[in-house]
């Protein structure tokens, strides 16, 4: 099983790159990935998702925050895919406050949550990096990033993602972007669908927007994330068009998932 956690600090999307990156580019050649039913089925309905409290370094408030947001996030999608007459499991999540071995794999350094497909759960840690500053919307990205997988897996494109071949580290360091993109912008369409009631301003999206731009493979010795550019066109794509259909990274060109 392929294991790609989101990274702590994680917008035009016509992004000007040389010409070099295309010839990098390695077609994706499953209509699992590339024409999936999730893509035709319109739009997330907007919903009702108000933030619960949360304090600084507060575990508790932490665990009623995002369990408060997943119950929006089930309630959303369960809608979406019963419209669009697809099957539907809702997802669990945990919480840990110090690194574990999760999914048979080790907690990844500066990792902020991790999904499991065997599982249909994901794990977000509660640590000092996590909650010393929870204002922002940092953790409800996280859950909404991480629930992107969960989409992934249900709709079959976890599994043929896993079982995509690759020649060479480039290609499955490719793929593995396409992946995280894909659940980046997933979590943004999520967003966008219940903004209007949330508390917030755009001051507060393009917060966000700038710690994902923050949190890209320039930090990284792995370039398995996107950069952070990217990641932040990706996410903001996703909020703006409150569509999966938004969100096919599969065929993409190669610099808008470099």
């Amino acid at each position: 099983m392929r294991f790609t956690p989101i990274l702590v600090g994680c917008t035009l999307f016509s992004l000007l790159l040389s010409g070099t990156a295309n010839a990098a580019f390695h077609p994706i050649n499953d209509s699992v990935l590339t024409q999936n039913k999730l893509y035709r089925s319109g739009k997330l309905k907007p919903s009702e998702c108000p933030e619960r409290r949360i304090k600084p370094n507060d575990v508790p408030s932490a665990k009623r925050y995002l369990t408060s947001v997943m119950n929006c996030l089930n309630a959303s999608w369960g809608t979406y895919f019963k419209r669009a007459g697809l099957p539907f499991t809702k997802a669990e999540i945990g919480f840990i406050t110090k690194p574990k071995r999760f999914c048979g794999q080790p907690w990844g350094k500066e990792t902020a949550g991790t999904y499991c497909d065997a599982e249909q759960r994901f794990l977000v840690i509660l640590d000092d990096d996590t909650l010393s500053d929870p204002s922002d919307l940092y953790l409800f990205q996280v859950a909404a990033h991480e629930y992107g997988h969960h989409i992934q897996n249900i709709t079959g494109m976890g599994r043929a993602f896993e079982y995509h071949p690759y020649k060479g580290k480039s290609e499955l360091n490719e793929q593995i972007r396409r992946n995280e993109l894909q659940a980046e912008c997933l979590g943004g369409v999520f967003t966008g669908s219940v903004w209007n009631s949330l508390d917030r301003t755009e001051a507060d999206w393009e917060e966000l927007l700038d710690i994902t731009r923050d949190s890209g493979d320039e930090h990284s010795k792995v370039r398995d994330h996107g950069k952070g550019r990217n990641i932040a066109a990706w996410l903001d794509k996703g909020f703006r068009a409150t569509s999966p259909a938004a969100c096919n990274t599969w065929t993409a060109r190669a610099p808008q998932v470099s």
